[in-house]
């Protein structure tokens, strides 16, 4: 009879174990109907293939674009255990014009603003329990450019003597991939990391009236910690 009260105890007791490793492996998990909130840094670095300024123009005028590093949120939304509507916003990055091909080493020729908020459907692998999450997405940015701004540079070059050149940048959708991972630090807090790169293509039209197709094809890398609601 003793026997029997104390395996009646210990399988209480490892009943109560179980329930209490359950209850905490589901806080933990992020998974269907769950919010998060993610705070970080994102860089951009655009991966120019330019086009040449239309006539008249010295043959082979282009440009090149420098990178941006600047802070990010994305709010997600797990629609399933791993389907998670991720959108991604930040503030304007500012990215520095530079002369390119026959005008290379002229210097910065302007600055341009972008706002480039992204839409991604991501599939997360693993269950929603797990502490290591890699993820894949597919997503539609909307890059709008806005205070583009010539320097003497751009005037020299297009416009030697005249008044100062200026220029503007067409607003784009385009598509984006990306590649991340989650790692849990607890069931409220994790890092979040990942890669996206954006198909994009504009133009640039001078106050000169010259054009010049752009090929932008950014790279973006962000890191930054999430926390779930």
């Amino acid at each position: 009879m003793k026997n029997n009260v104390n395996m009646a105890g210990k399988l209480a007791l490892a009943a109560a174990l179980g329930i209490g490793l359950g209850a905490a492996t589901t806080a933990a998990a992020q998974g269907k109907g769950d919010w998060t909130v993610k705070v970080g840094v994102n860089k951009i670095t655009p991966k120019v293939e330019s086009g040449d300024v239309s006539a008249p123009a010295l043959p082979g005028t282009k440009a090149d674009v420098g990178p941006d590093t600047k802070p990010i949120l994305n709010v997600a939304y797990f629609v399933t255990d791993n389907i998670v509507a991720d959108l991604a916003l930040g503030t304007p990055y500012r990215h520095k014009l530079f002369g390119a091909g026959s005008i290379q080493g002229t210097g910065e020729l302007g600055t341009a603003d972008v706002l480039p908020p992204t839409l991604f459907a991501q599939y997360r692998f693993f269950r929603p329990e797990a502490v290591f999450r890699p993820y894949v997405g597919l997503g539609v940015t909307y890059a709008y450019f806005r205070r583009e701004r010539g320097s003497a540079q751009l005037t020299s070059v297009l416009n030697t003597g005249g008044p100062a050149s200026t220029f503007s940048l067409e607003a784009k959708w385009a598509a984006s991939v990306q590649l991340g991972a989650n790692f849990k630090l607890n069931e409220r807090w994790s890092i979040d990391g990942g890669v996206v790169k954006t198909k994009l293509k504009t133009t640039a039209t001078y106050s000169t009236g010259q054009t010049q197709p752009i090929r932008l094809d950014p790279v973006a890398i962000n890191v930054g910690v999430a926390f779930k609601f």
